[in-house]
């Protein structure tokens, strides 16, 4: 039973001002009054209140279920995983902006990486009409902004780390948040210090190369959900294939983590159209090819995979390696060296290259085009500008003012931005549609981060992808075992970051590093990826008919 007491202090005070009317309000500042009180209460506790403040944003139904599903059942601590291109930051600034609304988040901190914080100030103010504060290296007033975007890298200098530390934040949400995998790191235990109610993780790929990597991202949001590192590894990861800790560990991350799929979120309707070319190298360029495998018999296995890599790339990929190591090197090593250093020069321009060229100039259409090595990057510039063609680089050596005026030139002059792989992550850039693989990477999940980059969320058009790989090399066994085979462009990978990153023996990458650096013919090389790439199909197959 609930008793109730008449408030006689505001009898008494109401019926004083009424003798005395200078005290009260006119009808007009009543009324206004009356109509901000209205604006500050929560008319229900159901649904999501901040979709009546953004009529101007179309958000998709998969976008606004991940937000009242963690906005009412994970109170607000998830770790957003959806397929790259699917909105991930739609859905954080949708469920940042629900707790703004409702009154319970005002002091905020978001950390991205540092090319993707303008980008983040940018959207906010745009679509979620939040103003937030983007600190410069020498500012260090964190207690008097509410809404803060920053890198990790500046969040945890000597000058700033402190006060940030000292803030208790009502929401903290992290970009590229599989950057935190490893438990040990400074990043890692910053964050994991820092003071937060709500905490929301941005990452398509949850699992990077081991299952601890999930289990350190859950004990950010959840200290101790999934018990400690040492009992999980024991449980899990030593007895992966058991059927019910597969099924427990599922249900017990799927509390914490949202992962919308592509093919089922109907935005299938702009399509990858993939074309895989084969190149021929010279006979010079054969030759040269051919005698950098010597450097197997005296040499770590690591040197000739890294120049035999970086000559598919391009000629001064190789020199810029060569000459390093000949600063490291006895007088024998300097002489065998200089030959290399030499023949390179004598090589014409590269057979990628030349296509590239030839691709972009038949189109007459915006180009991305995403290179391993930065001196690839300098002179596919120089190579296109000797054809008329319009370039800007783009790199993670720029700081985010420069990254940010290099997308403006791409989209509103340049005809092509040539990008390393710090293009892959973050950036969006759906007005391109036309995107050249120069460099194939080993890991098909960093690959599909680059398509990502254009066929992602609000593109309209369909996306045209080019592999290049020179016959007969190394790149020509990346495209023809693991890529053609696994097929992975007919569909968006769904769950394959999984199956590659769960291989008995170590990641998808450190297998195919392994296979190259311990083979002694080329007749072992193509048994062991047969072998590997077996395997994935027989994983993608299994998944496919358990779902």
């Amino acid at each position: 039973m609930i008793e109730i007491q008449q408030d006689k202090a505001f009898i008494r005070a109401l019926t004083s001002d009424l003798d005395h009317p200078e005290k009260l309000s006119n009808w007009d500042g009543f009324r206004l009054a009356y109509q901000a009180a209205g604006y500050n209460t929560v008319p229900r506790f159901d649904g999501l209140l901040a979709l009546d403040h953004l009529p101007h944003v179309n958000f998709l139904d998969h976008q606004i279920d991940a937000a009242e599903k963690v906005v009412h059942h994970m109170n607000g601590r998830a770790i957003l995983a959806d397929e790259v291109g699917l909105g991930k930051t739609l859905e954080a600034g949708l469920i940042m902006k629900e707790y703004m609304i409702r009154g319970i988040a005002r002091k905020i901190l978001i950390l991205t990486p540092a090319s993707l914080v303008n980008q983040w100030v940018q959207e906010l103010n745009e679509k979620f009409y939040i103003q937030a504060a983007s600190p410069r290296k020498k500012q260090a007033a964190w207690k008097d902004w509410d809404v803060t975007v920053t890198s990790i890298d500046m969040a945890k200098r000597e000058n700033h780390k402190q006060e940030i530390l000292s803030i208790s934040y009502d929401l903290i949400i992290i970009d590229e948040a599989h950057k935190l995998k490893n438990h040990q790191t400074k990043n890692y235990q910053f964050v994991q210090s820092l003071k937060k109610t709500y905490c929301l993780l941005l990452t398509a790929t949850p699992i990077q190369n081991k299952l601890s990597d999930l289990f350190n991202l859950v004990s950010i949001l959840k200290p101790g959900y999934l018990g400690n590192l040492t009992q999980f590894k024991k449980k899990y990861q030593s007895d992966a294939k058991k059927d019910q800790n597969i099924e427990h560990i599922h249900s017990l991350v799927g509390k914490v983590m949202i992962r919308n799929r592509r093919k089922d979120t109907g935005l299938d309707s702009s399509k990858r159209l993939v074309t895989n070319e084969r190149l021929s190298f010279t006979d010079e360029e054969i030759k040269l090819y051919r005698e950098l495998e010597t450097l197997k018999s005296n040499h770590p296995s690591f040197t000739w995979l890294t120049l035999a890599k970086e000559l598919c790339s391009s000629r001064e990929a190789c020199f810029m390696s060569l000459k390093q190591m000949k600063s490291q090197a006895n007088d024998q090593q300097a002489e065998l060296y200089d030959y290399f250093i030499e023949n390179l020069g004598k090589l014409p321009h590269h057979a990628k290259a030349k296509r590239m060229v030839e691709i972009i100039e038949k189109s007459n259409d915006k180009f991305i085009v995403f290179t391993e090595y930065r001196a690839t990057q300098f002179y596919l510039q120089w190579y296109l500008q000797q054809h008329g063609i319009s370039s800007v680089p783009f790199s993670g050596k720029f700081n985010k003012s420069k990254r940010d005026w290099m997308k403006q030139l791409f989209k509103n002059q340049a005809q092509v931005m040539i990008a390393t792989e710090a293009g892959g992550e973050g950036i969006n850039l759906q007005f391109c549609h036309q995107m050249i693989n120069y460099d194939l990477p080993w890991n098909p999940m960093r690959l599909e981060q680059r398509i990502g980059r254009i066929h992602r969320f609000g593109q309209e058009q369909d996306v045209k992808i080019y592999n290049f790989a020179i016959e007969g090399t190394i790149e020509d066994h990346i495209m023809q075992m693991l890529y053609k085979k696994i097929e992975m462009f007919k569909n968006a990978v769904g769950d394959l970051d999984q199956i590659l990153e769960q291989i008995p023996g170590g990641s998808f990458d450190q297998q195919v590093q392994s296979i190259f650096h311990q083979s002694e013919s080329q007749g072992e090389i193509d048994i062991k990826l047969k072998n590997l790439v077996s395997y994935v199909e027989y994983s993608i197959n299994e998944k496919r008919e358990s779902s």
